[in-house]
């Protein structure tokens, strides 16, 4: 490969990877606009038990598109007291299983076959036409409704469209020897590999986006399985880093929370790892080959395993995550208990759950500042220094989260 051939792949791959993330970004957050009020208000209540919790998780985050946004709302959740600590843990569960639906539609890349009906499977065949459906509805509709599903579409189509640009540029990058020792060493060194996996996902924030270029890289045929596992385990562990983000300057419980997410994926990836190196050094599998490459579909199914498996072991210890999580955020004096905070800025992240809450709280003002009337009232007849300085109190309140909201 030439230099000239050499620039222009890296040029290409870097194309198609700013469309890919911006596609993720633009099909999440359309999403999310799509989805109102609605999935982030089930979000609030539906969490009587853990398995009730876990569901909910999985299915908000599979519809939103992205665990980090449901975390970081969980986060907000409980930070204005509309959660316990217990509730969120099921959900931040679910939320890592919900996010394994976008690589199971990212794997539609690597399907093969002539047949007429295997390439319109394709996302080559009907991204374009998605696209163009996309836009007529985003530019030339006035409703709002139709205007949202057209962003739908056009965020899917963008995606695609990344994607297989990377792969196609990625393929002739794989043809350098330096290029594809890169993944070799990655294999060879599941530390490393786990390293990389984190520090990616921590720097674009997204696991999915992480995962998809992952897949990317597997439709190349640069992949082996040993190089994938430590990867996607080190994805799981750097998507926490949304979450810790936005919980710093929260209370105790909502650090608590970001916190259970870190470690539920630390013991997941520790499990995994252990029990990979302890076969490979027991049994010379194939699958633990260096020339075992893997396609974008053998990604997903990774990812979905160990999110899975992780999930089915430490939901019945739910109980001693929350412990864990005490123990690392200790209150200073014992039955502490901090002041929920109404209006979390963090929710602003997800919009309509930002609405929602202002909703709830506008209310709960409306019944405040109808309290302060009637004491007043009541004043008129049976005055008294306290009955008044409560009065003044119950206005700075009402004067307090009307500024806020």
């Amino acid at each position: 490969m030439t230099t000239e051939q050499l620039i222009f792949n890296l040029v290409t791959a870097l194309g198609g990877l700013a469309v890919f993330l911006y596609g993720m970004d633009f099909l999440g957050k359309s999403l999310e606009r799509t989805a109102g009020g609605k999935l982030q208000t089930i979000l609030g209540k539906m969490t009587s038990n853990r398995f009730k919790g876990f569901l909910l998780g999985a299915g908000v985050t599979a519809v939103i598109q992205s665990s980090s946004a449901t975390t970081v709302m969980v986060v907000g959740f409980v930070n204005s007291g509309l959660m316990s600590l217990r509730q969120a843990i099921g959900i931040i569960m679910g939320s890592n299983v919900g996010t394994t639906a976008t690589a199971w539609i990212l794997s539609m890349a690597g399907i093969e076959g002539d047949a007429f009906f295997i390439k319109m499977l394709k996302p080559t065949f009907f991204s374009p036409i998605i696209a163009v459906i996309g836009i007529v509805l985003y530019m030339f509709l006035k409703s709002e409704k139709k205007k949202n599903i057209g962003a739908i579409m056009l965020g899917f189509a963008l995606l695609m469209f990344g994607m297989d640009t990377m792969s196609g540029a990625l393929k002739d990058l794989g043809q350098l020897e330096w290029f594809s020792n890169i993944f070799l060493t990655l294999g060879r060194n599941p530390l490393l590999g786990v390293l990389a996996g984190t520090v990616l996902t921590a720097i674009i924030q997204s696991s999915s986006a992480s995962v998809g270029i992952l897949q990317s890289l597997a439709g190349a045929g640069l992949v082996s399985f040993s190089c994938a596992l430590p990867i996607i385990l080190g994805q799981n562990i750097g998507t926490c880093a949304t979450a810790l983000l936005s919980s710093v300057g929260t209370s105790k419980n909502a650090r608590r929370t970001a916190l259970v997410h870190l470690y539920f994926n630390i013991i997941g990836m520790a499990t995994f790892l252990a029990a990979f190196l302890l076969t490979d050094a027991l049994f010379d599998l194939p699958l633990f080959a260096d020339d075992n490459f893997i396609d974008e579909k053998t990604v997903a199914v990774i990812h979905t395993v160990f999110n899975l498996v992780t999930t089915f072991l430490l939901l019945p210890f739910a109980g001693l995550l929350e412990k864990l999580a005490l123990k690392t955020v200790k209150d200073k004096k014992e039955g502490e208990k901090e002041q929920a905070v109404l209006l979390d800025e963090r929710l602003l992240g997800t919009p309509s759950a930002a609405v929602s809450r202002a909703t709830q709280v506008s209310r709960q003002m409306a019944e405040q500042a109808g309290k302060a009337f009637l004491s007043a009232l009541d004043l008129f007849e049976n005055y008294s220094e306290e009955g008044f300085a409560a009065v003044k109190e119950l206005e700075d309140q009402t004067d307090k989260v009307e500024d806020a909201l």
